[in-house]
Parts: C-alpha cells; structure tokens; sequence
C-alpha cells in the first residue's frame, strides 16, 4: 500500500504534468480542475487503494478526452479487448440485456477457447455478467466462462486463459494481439485483418505490411479489403498502411502539440514527414524533433501503383480506435477506399506514457490529429461511407454482413 505520504505526490505530480502538457480538447477550465483535485486530495490520501485509484480515474476523467487514465504498471484487471482479445456489445438476451462477442482477434486468448463473435457471454467465474458492467479479466489467471447463443438453449462452459504478460512500464497493460492477419477470401480478392498496429515507431510492423501486401498479390489480390474493426490502436504503423492506397506522396493528416496549439500555427509551415522506413531514418527523425516542437504534417510513403488501387474497402466498427481511425478517415477523406461499417470510437489524441511515482503510471493526451482539412474526429469518430450493422442471429451463424458488403463493393 502507498503511504499518504507518497500519495500526496503522486497527486501533486498528476497535477503539474496535466497542467503541463494536458492537450485541451474540450476548452477544460484548469483553474477549476485544479481546485477539484485539491478538494478530494484531502480524502484520497487516506482512503483504501481502490478508492484511491477510482477517485484519481474519475478526476481525470473531467478532462473530457480519450487516452487519459491512471493505473498501476501491474494494472488488474483488464478490459476484455486488453486481455483476452476480444470485443463487446451490450445485446438483447432472452429479454435482458446481455454482452455478446463481436470480435476475436487471430491467437488470443478467446480464440484458443473456441470462443466465436456473435456468441453470448452469461457468466464469469459463477457470476453472472450484464451489461453495463464489462467483464473483468486478470492477467495470469484463468476464467470460466457461460457462453450461450441467440436463439439456442444449449448453453456451454469454455475456460479462458489470459496469458500472464502484462504491460511494460512505459505503456497500458495489455497482451498484445497478432498484429496482421490475411487470406484471399475469394478469386482476385485478398482480405488483410489488424487488431494493432505493432511496435513503438512501426517499423517492424511495416515489415509484417510488406509481407502480407506481397504474398497476396502474388496469388492474384487486385480488390483489397482491410478489416480494422476492433483496432486497438497503436504505432506510427498506420501510415505505412495507408501508404499503400495511393501511389504517391500526399497528406495523411497533421498532428498539433499544445504549445503549437496555443501559439498558433499555419498548416502549410509544418513540416512534412513521411514514416522512416528503417533505424537509422528512425533516428534521424528522433534527432530532428528533439530540439524542435514535434507538430508536423505526416505523409504517405510514395509506394508506387498497386493492382488494387481503386478497390479497397476499409471495415470499421464502435471498437476501431486511435490509429485506425486515422487510417479510416483518410482513407475516407481521399476516396482511396470505401469505409464500410459503423462509425469508430472517436478517439485520435497522441498519447504519452509518464511516471507519477507509487509504481503509477499516467496516460495523458499531449497532442491532436487533424485530417488534411483541419477536421478534428476526437469525440465524434468516423461515419462510414455505407453504413452497415451486423445481425447478432446471422453473427452467431457464420455470416458477417459487413464483410460480405465489403466484397461486394470491391468487386464492382
């Protein structure tokens, strides 16, 4: 257990560093804020780990921005996404509202289980699970799961184990999902899956890009779908992605810091970035931004024509996140793709990693994105092109509308 002692700075420093690096979205009255935190401090420091924890979340969370929060490194529990490799969405259950799958990401923890999207989660660990409390699941532990399915009585028992890897100190915890997975779902059509797009910079994760993109279009891909639903989010990687639906060099949007922010700034003066494409480009551009604010304009890579230029189709849904929003709104700003599906979490705003003491650990928005033309999508997402739902019966039998409108527009 932390000391008062200890706690105080810990709350001291959680103030300093918001008032210091906060990104304002929401036009937040810090001097307001402040005298808040100071007025539950009192109670805080004394109070049990739990409240203590709670009460800093729930501070934090008058901020109005994503990518916020405050956690152990060796944070438990975690969300299903975080944890099992899962999403969910609150459904209607036999006349209650109940959590169903809806997706499972390629060798997680719920796939190894044999547990499918549009299947129905009852019970945890002999209590029952409802909406709108999510499960909670603990690293290193395994869990016993009721799983039941729309319009079926047979209900089963599946037992999940989260794997005991948690995050590093310097970021949320979570196991990491397979970052790419792909397949030809059909004659000239190749369909590419990211859950997360992989690795601090995206380096490594452009290599698996690479990959993937060359061994489809050597079985004939010239209609490509990206499925990001359930994107967690993630690196940089998602501009090398992107890169691929056009063949040259044009905006991918801009990120602004809070200084910058508040200075003033004029799009056109930024500079203009493309991702490095190697180490040592990582380290030039590391050198660069270090003496000089870090808002630029990033741009695609120039990777030349592709078979399947003007036909791709990007999947989306309410889990798709951060970085895969971005790739979602470009890809819809251009016209270089269809967005296809429901629209995405609206949560775009980088974010840092900052020790606070205690072994706790500050996650904090430090700057914007913006598309091209200065659209902001932070707390309102991106509204697919053709909007499509899928059906949690026919989910639950195989059949995945969203998809199958992907392939169809692709193959116009």
């Amino acid at each position: 257990m932390v000391t008062p002692k200890e706690r105080i700075r810990v709350i001291n420093h959680v103030k300093t560093l918001v008032l210091r690096h906060h990104f304002n979205v929401a036009n937040i009255d810090y001097a307001a804020w402040s005298c808040e935190l100071d007025r539950r401090a009192q109670v805080l420091v004394t109070a049990d780990d739990l409240t203590f924890e709670t009460g800093l979340r729930d501070l934090l969370a008058g901020l109005r921005s994503s990518h916020t929060n405050f956690y152990r490194w060796d944070s438990q529990p975690a969300k299903p996404q975080h944890a099992v490799g899962a999403t969910l969405r609150s459904v209607k259950h036999e006349g209650a509202a109940r959590w169903m799958v809806l997706d499972v990401y390629e060798e997680s923890a719920a796939a190894a289980a044999g547990i499918h999207p549009g299947e129905i989660l009852l019970a945890m660990n002999g209590k029952e699970l409802r909406p709108p409390i999510e499960p909670a699941f603990r690293f290193g532990e395994i869990h016993n799961l009721v799983i039941g399915t729309l319009g079926n009585g047979n209900d089963r028992e599946v037992m999940v184990t989260v794997p005991a890897k948690k995050g590093s100190r310097g970021r949320l915890p979570l196991v990491e999902p397979k970052s790419i997975a792909y397949e030809m779902l059909k004659p000239s059509v190749g369909l590419l899956k990211i859950p997360f797009f992989s690795g601090a910079f995206g380096i490594r994760f452009s290599k698996l890009v690479d990959g993937a993109i060359q061994a489809l279009t050597a079985q004939g891909c010239d209609r490509l779908i990206v499925d990001l639903r359930g994107c967690l989010g993630g690196s940089l990687g998602f501009a090398h992605l992107v890169s691929y639906f056009c063949p040259g060099r044009i905006p991918i949007g801009y990120d602004i810091t809070r200084k910058r922010l508040q200075r003033g700034y004029d799009v056109q003066k930024l500079p203009r970035i493309r991702m490095p494409s190697s180490r040592f480009g990582l380290l030039l551009c590391l050198l660069r931004f270090s003496v000089q604010d870090k808002s630029l304009v990033l741009m695609t890579q120039g990777l030349g024509d592709q078979p399947f230029h003007g036909r791709i189709a990007v999947l989306v849904n309410e889990w798709t996140n951060s970085a895969g929003e971005m790739a979602a709104q470009f890809a819809k700003d251009t016209r270089l793709a269809t967005v296809i599906g429901r629209k995405t979490m609206g949560n775009v705003l980088g974010s840092t990693v900052l020790n606070v003491g205690g072994h706790y650990k500050l996650y904090l928005p430090t700057y914007g994105w913006y598309s091209p033309d200065g659209n902001y999508l932070e707390g309102t997402g991106v509204e697919p092109d053709v909007e499509v739902d899928i059906d949690p019966k026919e989910l639950a039998c195989g059949h995945d509308a969203q998809l199958g409108t992907a392939v169809a527009v692709v193959a116009q």
